[in-house]
């Protein structure tokens, strides 16, 4: 890690973390994975640090995940910090989630997979009209990880199993109607925001005078809420068959019908092993704590690095760039159940202690 790819200050009563790697979309590094966490410790007990503000650098990305590069070349070099990265990156998504002091993200531009996991489980979550939201992981082999066992079957609607299935990206309306944000404001009052945080008044009586309503957004009334009873039926279904048979029975005409095609066509190009992972995960962690959810994550995920859909996903969207990946099975219905519960089970390497 270079020592400016994360920077840290204590600027007047607040902790002031800024993610500094904009030509990589600010995407996570295991070291600053560690260094994020250590910081966040000291500033536990920092009287002078009222509350923890994170930011990005450049407009584009507020964090557009881990650095997916780096850990499939870790991977196929059998390089076992390949696992101890995302060990770190679990605990350091429970110490924000259980932080006792107000955790503030401004979300400005895209936020995905490792940039989710720093920003979502904070007290406050504030994206900008640049805001872009979303899980794409199962489009690259992966999962919906760095927390999404735990509040992707928490939004509204079903809209998380949406979310993780399709990839769906959600702008600010949808992020803020989803729970995803807990405030909308400008990103041309970011940096009057930032001081006005730092200042040491209370984040809700900052953030309330800066804070827009879902009417007063550019973008208007949240687009997925026309879609909550169609989206609840059909992404509510017992399994992932007949998510599948139901959107199926769906499309065709009229905006329903539309919306039906578009997330199945989105679905079938994901990988079936990572969607069928999702689906179990997602239904498994409505009924955990997070930290349950986090060690589920773990055994998912030192079983997932060791499997095929991962690599070749990887090798797909972002070494060769050809976008034709080969998925091993190619069809839903070819993964078995049993192929799927053993992405569940205890790793050799034990629980994630957290």
């Amino acid at each position: 890690m270079n020592d400016d790819d994360i920077l840290f200050d204590i600027r007047d009563h607040a902790g002031l973390v800024t993610l500094n790697r904009p030509k990589a979309l600010n995407a996570l590094t295991h070291g600053m994975v560690t260094a994020f966490v250590e910081k966040l410790e000291e500033w536990r007990e920092e009287d002078a640090v009222r509350c923890v503000v994170v930011r990005a650098a450049g407009e584009k990305a507020f964090c557009a995940g881990g650095d997916i590069r780096r850990i499939y070349d870790q991977g196929t070099a059998g390089d076992p910090a390949q696992v101890a990265f995302f060990a770190d990156e679990y605990r350091l998504n429970v110490q924000i989630k259980r932080y006792p002091k107000p955790y503030v993200a401004l979300i400005d531009g895209i936020v995905m997979g490792g940039g989710v996991g720093v920003s979502v489980h904070g007290s406050h979550r504030v994206g900008t009209e640049r805001t872009v939201f979303a899980m794409p992981e199962t489009g690259i082999g992966f999962f919906p990880d760095v927390g999404g066992t735990y509040f992707l079957p928490r939004m509204p609607h079903q809209s998380g199993m949406m979310a993780a299935l399709t990839a769906t990206r959600l702008k600010q309306a949808d992020a803020l109607w989803t729970g995803v944000l807990t405030h909308a404001v400008m990103s041309s009052d970011l940096d009057a925001l930032t001081t006005a945080l730092c200042e040491g008044a209370q984040p809700d009586e900052v953030l309330a005078a800066f804070a827009r309503t879902a009417t007063d957004l550019s973008s208007g009334e949240a687009p997925l809420s026309a879609r909550a009873t169609i989206c609840d039926e059909v992404f509510g279904k017992a399994s992932l068959q007949d998510v599948l048979a139901a959107l199926q029975a769906a499309a065709g005409g009229g905006d329903d019908g539309e919306w039906a095609a578009k997330q199945l066509a989105a679905i079938r190009s994901k990988s079936p092993t990572s969607l069928s992972i999702a689906f179990a995960q997602l239904r498994k962690g409505a009924d955990l704590d997070f930290e349950a959810c986090m060690r589920l994550e773990h055994r998912i995920v030192s079983h997932i690095l060791k499997g095929h859909d991962f690599y070749e996903g990887v090798r797909a969207v972002i070494v060769d760039k050809d976008n034709t990946p080969k998925w091993s099975p190619e069809r839903v219905a070819d993964v078995q159940p049993r192929d799927v519960e053993r992405y569940f089970q205890l790793p050799d390497g034990g629980d994630l202690d957290v």
